[in-house]
């Protein structure tokens, strides 16, 4: 039989599945601490080893050591400096920086502090103004910018931008430009880019093991494979989203056909895909939840009695319910960062007064007919199933106040955490990758 292993090298736990990849059968899985004090490729080899898999091929993701972290260089703020923070995302990376404008001695110095693995440069449509996309190379060139850059910006500016960061000796990769007209967000020349440079640059650069096995064997940053593995899904059951409730983020990956009218219902001048990918930062069961409990209070989803409860969580990221009651809280933090984290990907539907009357006005991204909504997280996958259910519940149905929620989605929860692997095996694998979909349908 033909076995290859998927690994996903997380920031608190290593998962592993086995996987046929003749018939796409799931075979075990297995997980263990990520091993990030010594070597990553520890716990790695305990997982490996419950799973008696020895001599089998492998494939995995990461987003141990910090993840992938990314700023955005942009020409203005609404434009591409959001045109590249939207890519930023859903090339899976944690976005720790958006500046628009001119790069100077200060917004250096706050690009540096934010220690980013890779920045994304754009700036100008195709052949449109460039003269900020042009200087900003050059002040990344004069500041002797070390890290590696994505150029994504003017096609027709390109050239030059390559060559100043080329006498600088800054690493770069030129893709297409995300933005190469107005109302057009064209990411997957970046993601790529992005991928390359994550794996060419960052992988090998934060040191997590001391063997080049773990490099060799990484294919890109957990987030981007996992989106990948969404995309396949998708291709199976029609629209999908995808909400994942972590210790310090919530992330929300949507891939749905869109309404060719949405353009002129939106206000926005930057397109929506339909592959998207959000990540709340304030969101999450543990480091994070002092802030969602705070979120949920402001938003009235919450009252301040839960404010203890979530400084406790906050201060003790390792800390398990050990009562009913503690579970209930747990399941109320989880619900509160799904309903704030869908709504902030999701946005809202509203009528308003125009020049030719009364018009629905919509932003954010239309997922009322989605037909498939998955949960995934530890908290959903290791309580039983009618809290998953109840959580993910809350962001179903008709919303009086305009949230554009799935209206009647069958809901699943990932419980074996299958999406990465099938991410992984997308590319090489494609039939296998999507058999292993089908758990989730």
């Amino acid at each position: 039989m033909n076995h290859v292993l998927c690994v996903d090298f997380g920031s608190t736990f290593t998962k592993a599945a086995l996987v046929d990849v003749d018939s796409g059968d799931l075979l075990g899985t297995a997980s263990h601490p990520t091993t990030i004090e010594s070597d990553v490729l520890e716990g790695f080899a305990a997982c490996r080893s419950a799973l008696g898999a020895p001599e089998v091929p492998v494939l995995a993701c990461s987003s141990a050591g910090g993840g992938l972290r990314i700023a955005v260089v942009g020409n203005e703020e609404l434009v591409t400096a959001e045109a590249g923070r939207r890519v930023a995302l859903s090339s899976g990376g944690k976005v720790v920086r958006v500046s628009h404008g001119r790069l100077d001695t200060s917004g250096l110095a706050a690009l540096a502090e934010a220690e980013p693995d890779v920045i994304l440069l754009v700036g100008g449509t195709d052949g449109g103004n460039s003269e900020v996309f042009r200087a900003n190379a050059v002040a990344l060139a004069d500041a002797s910018w070390s890290g590696p850059v994505v150029v994504a910006g003017d096609v027709e500016a390109q050239e030059e931008v390559a060559a100043v960061l080329s006498a600088a000796a800054t690493p770069y990769v030129v893709a297409d430009n995300v933005v190469p007209k107005i109302g057009v967000l064209a990411p997957e020349s970046a993601r790529v880019a992005i991928r390359e440079m994550f794996l060419r640059h960052v992988i090998g650069g934060k040191h997590l093991s001391a063997s080049d096995g773990f490099v060799e064997m990484v294919r890109g940053a957990t987030p981007d494979i996992v989106l990948t593995g969404v995309e396949v899904l998708a291709a199976q059951v029609g629209d999908v989203v995808v909400v994942d409730i972590g210790g310090a983020t919530t992330d929300v990956h949507s891939v749905i056909a869109l309404d060719p009218e949405e353009g002129a219902l939106s206000r926005e001048v930057v397109a929506t895909t339909p592959v998207t990918r959000t990540v709340e930062g304030d969101l999450g069961m543990r480091w994070s939840a002092a802030s969602t409990v705070a979120a949920g209070i402001d938003a009235g989803l919450l009252d301040e009695s839960m404010t203890p409860a979530g400084r406790h969580r906050h201060d003790e990221p390792g800390y398990l319910p050990d009562s009913p009651g503690e579970e209930a809280v747990d399941e109320a933090i989880a619900t509160t960062a799904v309903v704030l984290a869908t709504r902030r990907h999701c946005g809202r539907s509203r009528v308003v007064l125009g020049p030719d009357g009364r018009v629905v006005e919509r932003s954010g991204k239309d997922l009322r007919q989605v037909d498939l909504l998955v949960g995934s997280g530890g908290v959903l996958r290791h309580n039983g199933p009618a809290m998953g259910q109840r959580v993910l519940a809350s962001v179903t149905g008709a919303s009086p106040d305009g949230w554009q929620y799935p209206e009647d989605p069958r809901i699943v929860v990932d419980r074996d955490y299958v999406l990465a692997a099938v991410g992984l095996l997308a590319a090489d694998h494609p039939a296998a990758a999507s058999a292993l979909a089908q758990r989730l349908r």
